[in-house]
C-alpha cells in the first residue's frame, strides 16, 4: 500500500519499519489506542485542585486520505451465489463511476456464474488478480471492501502481514458482527469513504511467533509457501528450529486436537510462569476476538478500543480458573508442559492449523500493525449496535409498571 495515501491520528500505514522505527511505532499505537491526551500529575500541592483528566472520544478517530485512493481490493465470500449480483454492481460502480483499479482473488473470477456471464465480460477484463500465498499485493492496495460475513474481514487481515489498508465491510453473511455496512445504498457509502468522510477504529492484532524443532526431513517450500499452506518459514539449521510468524485479528486457539487426554500447557507472561492450563485448551484473543470464540467460552466482551489481551481457558478442569485480561504490552509464551501426555494443536483465526509438540513454543504480543476498520457511525455506536443485533445482548421482556391502584397499595 502506498505509504502516503492513508493516515489516521498520526499513525500512517507504512512499509515495514526497521527495529528502531518499529519501537517508536508501537509507542504511538499504544498511545493512540489508549486515547489519553492528558494525564494529571501524580500529586498536587495542598489546596490546589488536580488537573482534570481528558480522555478523547473514540468517535473522533477519522479516516484521512493524503491522496485520493486509486486502487481497491474487493473480497467476496466464495461459493455464495447470492453475492454475485452485489459483487458485479460494486465492481462496475468502482471501475466505471470512480475509475478505480480493482483487485480480486483469481479464484473469484473462476466462479462458473461469472465465467458464463457475457454482460460482465468487458468489466472482468479490467480486473487485477492475485493468488493467496503466492502474490504480494500489500503495496498495491489503498483500501479494501469485503462482501460477506465476518470471515471475509479475517481473510483480509491474513493477506496483510504488515500494514493493513482501511477495510470497509458489508454485511452479506450470516452473523456480521464485524461487518456493519448494509449494501442497499452502497454507492453513497463508498463515495463517502473515497472522500475521507468516515469514522475509523484501529482493531489491534496479535503478532504470533511459532518456533518448532526440526524433526525428520524438511518440507518443500514452493514459492515461499510450505506444502501444508503455512507461510514461508525462517529455517535455522544450526539451531534446529523452524520459525513462523502470523498476524491474528481474533484469536490464537490452542486445543487438545483429536486426543482424549486433557491438554497440559504452561503459560508464561514476560518470562514468568503464571499458570498451567489443564483442560480442552486456551484462547488468547484481542478485544475484537472477545466477541468470538472467547465469549462462547465464558469471557467478557471488551470494546476494541481497549488495549488488552485476553486469556480464556476452554473447559478447564478447575472450578477457579476464570478468564483474565492482561495489558496489551506484555509478551505471552505458551509451551507444552513437561508432564503433558499428548501434543496440542494451534490455529490462527481458525486457519493454518498445526501440531505443537514438546520443545515447540508459541510467543504472542500485540502487533504494531492494527487493522483500520471503517465505521458506519462511530466505534462506540457500531459496537453496541452489533451487540444488540447480532448477539441480542441483554434482551429481556420489560417489567410492567405498577397501576395506580397497585402503587397506592404498596405505599
Amino acid at each position: 500500500m502506498p505509504s502516503d495515501h492513508f493516515r489516521t491520528k498520526g499513525l500512517c500505514a507504512a512499509e515495514p519499519p526497521d527495529h528502531h522505527r518499529e519501537r517508536e511505532r508501537y509507542r504511538e499505537l499504544e498511545t493512540s489506542m489508549r486515547n489519553i491526551d492528558q494525564l494529571p500529575p501524580a500529586h498536587s500541592p495542598l489546596g490546589m485542585c488536580p488537573q482534570p483528566r481528558h480522555i478523547q472520544d473514540p468517535a473522533s478517530q477519522r479516516l484521512t486520505w493524503n491522496k485520493s485512493p486509486k486502487s481497491v481490493l474487493v473480497i467476496k465470500k466464495i461459493r455464495d451465489a447470492s453475492l454475485l449480483q452485489p459483487f458485479k454492481e460494486l465492481c462496475v460502480y468502482l471501475m466505471e463511476e470512480n475509475n478505480m483499479i480493482v483487485y480480486v482473488e483469481k479464484k473469484v473470477l473462476e466462479d462458473p456464474a461469472i465465467v458464463g456471464d457475457d454482460s460482465f465480460g468487458p468489466v472482468k477484463k479490467k480486473f487485477c488478480t492475485f493468488r493467496e500465498d503466492y502474490d504480494d499485493i500489500s503495496n498495491q492496495i489503498d483500501f479494501i471492501i469485503c462482501l460477506g460475513g465476518d470471515g471475509t474481514l479475517l481473510y483480509a487481515s491474513s493477506l496483510f502481514q504488515g500494514s493493513v489498508p482501511p477495510v470497509m465491510a458489508f454485511h452479506l453473511g450470516s452473523l456480521g458482527f464485524l461487518t456493519p455496512f448494509n449494501f442497499e445504498n452502497f454507492q453513497t457509502q463508498v463515495t463517502q469513504v473515497i472522500q475521507g468522510n468516515a469514522a475509523i477504529i484501529l482493531r489491534s492484532r496479535l503478532k504470533v511467533k511459532v518456533v518448532k524443532e526440526l524433526r525428520g526431513k524438511k518440507m518443500a517450500i514452493p514459492n515461499g509457501v510450505s506444502e501444508n499452506g503455512v507461510p514461508a518459514s525462517d529455517w535455522d539449521a544450526e539451531a534446529g528450529k523452524q520459525v513462523m510468524q502470523h498476524q491474528v485479528l481474533n484469536e490464537v486457539v490452542i486445543d487438545r486436537g483429536p486426543s482424549s487426554y486433557l491438554s497440559n500447557v504452561d503459560v508464561y507472561l514476560d518470562g514468568h510462569l503464571i499458570t498451567t492450563v489443564q483442560g480442552d485448551g486456551v484462547i488468547v484473543s484481542t478485544p475484537t476476538g472477545s466477541t468470538a470464540y472467547a465469549v462462547a467460552a465464558g469471557a467478557s466482551m471488551i470494546h476494541p478500543n481497549v488495549p488488552a489481551i485476553m486469556i480464556t481457558p476452554i473447559c478447564p478442569h478447575s472450578l477457579s480458573f476464570r478468564p483474565i485480561v492482561v495489558p496489551a504490552g506484555v509478551e505471552l509464551k505458551i509451551m507444552l508442559s513437561p508432564e503433558a501426555r499428548n501434543t496440542v494443536w494451534v490455529s490462527f483465526d481458525g486457519r493454518k492449523r498445526q501440531e505443537i509438540r514438546h520443545g515447540d513454543s508459541i510467543s504472542i504480543t500485540t502487533s504494531c500493525y492494527p487493522l483500520p476498520s471503517i465505521c458506519v457511525r462511530d466505534p462506540v455506536s457500531d459496537w453496541f449496535e452489533s451487540l444488540a443485533q447480532c448477539l441480542h445482548w441483554n434482551v429481556r421482556k420489560r417489567q410492567a409498571h405498577f397501576t395506580d391502584e397497585e402503587g397506592e397499595e404498596e405505599s
